[in-house]
């Protein structure tokens, strides 16, 4: 009932829009008003707060079908998951009542500020500092590559609070929008995912409260991998969709698309092609399901089977969406069709949320 529900949307109020988005890079605005109106657009978070208290496979299966005809739109429900499960995982009670109320009425979004110019895949190595002043905290530096920043009224920040010790010096903050000495660069030009805005976040002496620090000083570093074990599963369903809307697209196409007096689709090197791209799918699938699962019983092997379906999910929407441009032959090319925009946005998938290379570094570390 999920699905149809989730999917019906999406086909009539989010499809759509989904080329114009891309072409003009801008924030899916339609996709967010549709997913509010529809209570879809953080499922995750707890009845206590207002939510729709969805456990996680249901919301794995919001963001999929989303993804299968906006990849944009779909990180609407994904970031709002990521930024705000620091706060639902470690938070103080009243921090959660604070900001998980207004995310659940569709009134503010959530974003997640872990990476810096110089700290990607060693995100340890970060700069920001938060210095104590009183009963507040000063803080200072530059997040990179913030997903829907500048659109997001809410930002957890991992910043430093001790530089002698590495990662467990390490705290995790709320920022807000309007908080003074918060500013946002350029959007980034991107390959993909145009309609979610990149940006970098400025923090320049912002002053915030002390108790908008989520968990204890010093354990920043330990939520935010955790919410990763987590949110990659989203990253996975993402790249799932993606790669089940190339799928579907080329299979329509081949039926319709005739050479030498037949449907291309009754040719068998056609037919092998698109056995092995449902294959792959379905395979992503199951293992990002069983992830899913996992992360709302939070099973102890939940760090390796999420980067797992991350990993696994992200290359099959990759070499998925590359075969359904093949086989939309030059039509596949061009703008005029989605499949190229689908092939552009799954690239991220290998990337963000930790890169590939480092989910198997991740993986090995991590081996049941």
């Amino acid at each position: 009932m999920l699905r149809d529900a989730i999917r019906s949307l999406a086909e009539a109020k989010i499809a759509p829009y989904a080329a114009a988005v891309d072409e003009e890079a801008r924030f899916p605005q339609e996709a967010l008003n549709a997913l509010v109106a529809g209570d879809l657009h953080a499922v995750h978070v707890p009845e206590e707060y207002g939510g729709a208290g969805a456990d996680a496979l249901a919301t794995v299966i919001v963001i999929e079908e989303v993804a299968r005809v906006c990849a944009s739109s779909s990180l609407i429900p994904a970031v709002n998951k990521l930024g705000s499960l620091p706060v639902i995982l470690s938070g103080s009670q009243d921090l959660k009542k604070k900001y998980m109320t207004p995310l659940a009425k569709g009134d503010a979004m959530f974003s997640y500020c872990l990476s810096e110019p110089d700290a990607g895949s060693d995100a340890a190595g970060m700069k920001t500092k938060a210095v104590r002043d009183g009963d507040h905290y000063v803080l200072n530096g530059v997040k990179r590559w913030i997903t829907n920043a500048g659109e997001s009224e809410y930002y957890t920040v991992m910043a430093v609070t001790d530089p002698t010790k590495r990662s467990k010096g390490i705290s995790a903050f709320v920022v807000e929008k309007s908080d003074e000495g918060v500013s946002f660069g350029a959007p980034e030009k991107k390959l993909g995912i145009k309609g979610s805005p990149t940006r970098e976040v400025y923090l320049d002496n912002v002053r915030i409260p002390a108790d908008r620090m989520i968990g204890e000083e010093g354990t920043g570093f330990a939520t935010a991998m955790k919410t990763l074990d987590h949110t990659r599963i989203t990253i996975a369903a993402q790249a799932l969709g993606i790669a089940q809307g190339a799928l579907d697209y080329a299979k329509g196409y081949v039926q319709e698309r005739k050479q030498f007096g037949k449907p291309i689709a009754d040719f068998q090197g056609i037919q092998f092609m698109l056995a092995d791209m449902a294959m792959k799918i379905e395979a992503a699938r199951q293992l990002t399901y069983a992830a899913a699962a996992k992360s709302e019983r939070g099973d102890s092997d939940l760090t390796f089977q999420g980067a797992a379906a991350k990993c696994f999910a992200s290359d099959v929407a990759m070499e998925v969406t590359v075969d359904a441009v093949q086989l939309l032959g030059g039509y596949g090319y061009t703008r005029d069709y989605p499949v190229e925009r689908m092939m552009r946005d799954a690239k991220i998938t290998q990337i963000y949320e930790g890169t590939n290379q480092v989910q198997r570094i991740v993986m090995a570390r991590n081996l049941p």
